[in-house]
């Protein structure tokens, strides 16, 4: 197969390409590198951002089979403070994505969505099948590509599955911004730096190992789950306060946290229910909470020296 990765020098894109090289695909790379770096040598990189729109060209020449849209702007607050900006990034990127591939001829788009678009649900762990409730820019931003996706396949046949993501975690995650909140306390732990929990610690939040997350979208990109929105998450709700013993156990530090007054906006629980894409994709998750931070304190470790 012959895939395109936009994002494929972030966190969770360049685990993705290096997993689709690894089972012997052709993969190309676009990515700004605003935020990541090229790290598989056998993996074409395009650096551009995907709203460019030199973009149709690379994809009419490389002619991918799927493309998987990884490249967004993540972080929830920053939609806030500058929703136009998000909406460039998130919206315009996506159809533009979605142009260059209807142009292309590519059979299907693998589209990376977040649990952001059902705001605050009434049901934990959130059914495959619930509404949305975006409550904030980003995650209107983040719906609207679910929408041009339907779009695109009602008019023109464009494939698609979405894979809604949870709390993404493991080696490459930046300790910047907001959505590394294990990267956050791996880092800081380690530097003997002081940590930080909001409000008393019983936040929770689902956590999913990046690897895992990998292993559904490479799945996807066979013609399982055409037009289907899917959550990968694990259904475990984990507090923050039990979050940061774990990374302290972990990276065999002492687990003193500090507590600040919790942040406006901050959900109470979130946690996925990942049942539709076991019975679709053949997809479940592999590592336990405990198991991942492992391999995470263990890769931040060696990478240690490199980030300072």
């Amino acid at each position: 197969m012959r895939a395109l990765v936009t994002g494929g020098a972030g966190f969770i894109g360049s685990n993705l390409v290096d997993r689709l090289v690894a089972d012997g695909h052709e993969v190309a790379v676009v990515d700004d590198l605003s935020s990541g770096r090229n790290r598989n040598p056998q993996a074409r990189l395009h650096e551009m951002d995907v709203r460019d729109p030199a973009l149709s060209g690379v994809v009419e020449e490389w002619r991918p089979e799927v493309i998987c849209h990884l490249a967004a702007q993540i972080s929830v607050r920053r939609s806030v403070a500058d929703p136009v900006t998000d909406a460039r990034m998130n919206v315009e990127g996506a159809v533009n994505v979605l142009e260059a591939a209807r142009r292309a001829g590519t059979r299907k788009v693998v589209y990376a969505s977040s649990v952001a678009v059902y705001g605050r649900p009434s049901v934990i762990p959130v059914p495959g099948d619930a509404s949305t409730d975006p409550r904030s820019p980003y995650a209107a931003s983040k719906l609207s590509g679910e929408l041009y996706l339907a779009t695109y396949r009602a008019l023109y046949g464009l494939e698609y599955t979405t894979l809604v993501l949870s709390n993404v975690y493991g080696p490459r995650q930046s300790p910047e911004g907001e959505a590394g909140v294990v990267a956050i306390f791996t880092d800081a732990l380690l530097a003997g730096r002081p940590t930080v929990l909001y409000g008393d610690g019983s936040q929770t939040r689902d956590y999913i190992f990046v690897e895992d997350v990998v292993d559904a979208f490479a799945r996807a990109c066979g013609t399982e789950g055409d037009g289907r929105r899917f959550n990968l998450g694990t259904g475990v709700q984990t507090t923050d306060r039990e979050l940061h013993s774990l990374v302290a156990a972990a990276a065999g530090t002492p687990d003193e946290p500090r507590f600040e007054p919790p942040r406006l906006g901050d959900l109470p629980a979130m946690a996925v229910d990942p049942a539709p894409a076991l019975e679709e994709l053949g997809w479940r998750p592999r590592h336990d909470l405990a198991t991942g931070l492992k391999a995470t304190v263990e890769w931040a470790r060696e990478a240690l020296p490199d980030r300072r």
